[in-house]
């Protein structure tokens, strides 16, 4: 047994919780709702596989080689295996767990290590370096540099799959929500919260029924800065008011993924700290990775000193849809000419519906806008391929379960599709232009079709 093969096992029998892994029956409820198994057909592929491999290796029965990593990896996270299980089996955890373990002792490549180093704590927890790349990225697409690239042939030293991404990425910002909603010159005032912290409070229209949180996200605010300043709107409209704390970060969920979850305790509790002096009645989210996360910071802070004020932030997460469908309703407008209907259909985020448990307001809301025709699509709660950066690392596993989900698209005749988080609508994009629907067909974020309908966008 090498080194690094005796310290992962080690680690991982320090790591792994046994309930768990025990609580596992092996009924295989699991498998038809998982995306891998599915695509495989191998039970190693599946949850239940998974966690035998844990189980195997925290008994001491097998060694965590490369097939045994490989898996892990394999795995996108998209957890529809916990609502499918009987036993209540935390399989996000434990993946996470697994994750962590090697993380933590497996020596990776120093181009892989600098790069994730580079984005997971340079970038994604640091706001004013985010609105500097969002700033970088929009003089790319908009100063001819991007049509240049293009035209030179630069984009072909990229894989396909990154040529094909970079294509539908929506034009970037480099002022976030709050200098944009005060470029706007939209109502708003500057508060100091306890501890000194600065929030931008935006007050509702007409009378207030409750103050919220606005978790703005990272990647979020600088590729989808006008779905924040949308989900604002709306949020008003519904008569929220609306606090922005500045200090706020990154919600940690694409560290926890790849295993650095010291990382994300870290953003964890700096994000309780600035909600916490924000003094509001919820904290939202207007994308599902992020809300579930931060649903989750309880979990992720267990045992930790600040577990009792994780638990109570924790309660507070709501996705913005929650918040839409117990609001004030939204003055909407028709849409489409006369009598002319949209059809649309929605894509279910994996962590909305998995772990936020969220699946009925965003139907609810999408059927309350006039001239909209929703259209169920078939295994909506089935993942899109996206799952973080999954698309990124694991290519040809995501576009075969893209190619799948954007089949049952097509099938619904759908002009436009909906989803409620940056990766998923990013992948969907992806899928419309893979598939060369580009003209017959786009894909929104719930928030910018809600917008739109308000006359908000």
């Amino acid at each position: 047994m090498s080194t690094e093969i005796k310290q992962l096992t080690e680690k991982l029998q320090l790591t792994l919780d046994p309930d768990q892994l025990t609580n596992c029956m092996r009924c295989g409820f699991c498998q038809t709702a998982c995306p891998t198994f599915q695509e495989t057909g191998l039970e190693a592929a599946s949850p239940r596989g998974r966690i035998a491999l844990m189980k195997a290796v925290y008994d001491g029965k097998m060694e965590p080689d490369a097939a045994f990593r490989s898996q892990m990896d394999l795995c996108l996270g998209c957890r529809a295996c916990e609502p499918a299980c009987p036993s209540d089996v935390k399989y996000g955890q434990l993946i996470e767990q697994a994750r962590e373990s090697i993380a933590a002792v497996t020596a990776e490549r120093w181009p892989v290590r600098t790069v994730k180093r580079l984005f997971m704590e340079r970038l994604f927890p640091h706001h004013g370096r985010m609105r500097l790349l969002g700033s970088s990225l929009k003089l790319y697409q908009t100063s001819g540099l991007q049509k240049l690239a293009r035209g030179l042939g630069v984009m072909k030293l990229f894989p396909p799959h990154m040529r094909e991404m970079e294509a539908v990425l929506p034009q970037a910002a480099g002022d976030g929500v709050i200098r944009r909603w005060e470029k706007l010159g939209l109502p708003a005032r500057w508060e100091q919260g306890e501890g000194g912290q600065s929030l931008l409070v935006i007050p509702a229209e007409g009378e207030r029924v409750g103050r919220v949180g606005m978790f703005r996200g990272c990647i979020m605010d600088v590729l989808f800065t006008e779905t924040n300043v949308n989900t604002v709107k709306l949020l008003r409209l519904a008569g929220y008011e609306v606090v922005v704390p500045a200090s706020q970060t990154c919600c940690g969920a694409l560290h926890a993924h790849a295993g650095e979850r010291e990382s994300a305790r870290r953003l964890a509790r700096t994000n309780i700290a600035a909600f916490g002096a924000a003094r509001v009645d919820a904290v939202v989210s207007n994308a599902g990775g992020c809300g579930a996360t931060l649903k989750e910071v309880d979990h992720l802070l267990h045992g930790d000193p600040e577990e009792a004020e994780a638990c109570r932030f924790a309660a507070q997460v709501r996705d913005v849809s929650e918040l839409l469908a117990e609001g004030r309703p939204l003055p909407l407008k028709p849409l489409g000419q006369g009598e002319e209907q949209v059809t649309v259909t929605y894509q279910d985020s994996c962590h909305l519906r998995n772990v936020m448990r969220v699946s009925s307001a965003p139907r609810q809301l999408i059927r309350t806008v006039p001239g909209a025709k929703l259209q169920e699509l078939p295994d909506a709660d089935r993942c899109c391929g996206s799952a973080g950066i999954y698309n990124l690392t694991q290519p040809e596993m995501s576009a075969s379960v893209l190619d799948h989900k954007m089949e049952q698209v097509e099938r619904t005749r759908a002009h436009v599709i909906l989803t409620a988080n940056p990766g998923c609508l990013l992948q969907m994009k992806w899928g419309v232009h893979r598939h060369g629907k580009d003209k017959t067909m786009q894909a929104m974020h719930l928030v910018d079709f809600l917008a739109e309908s308000a006359g908000e966008r």
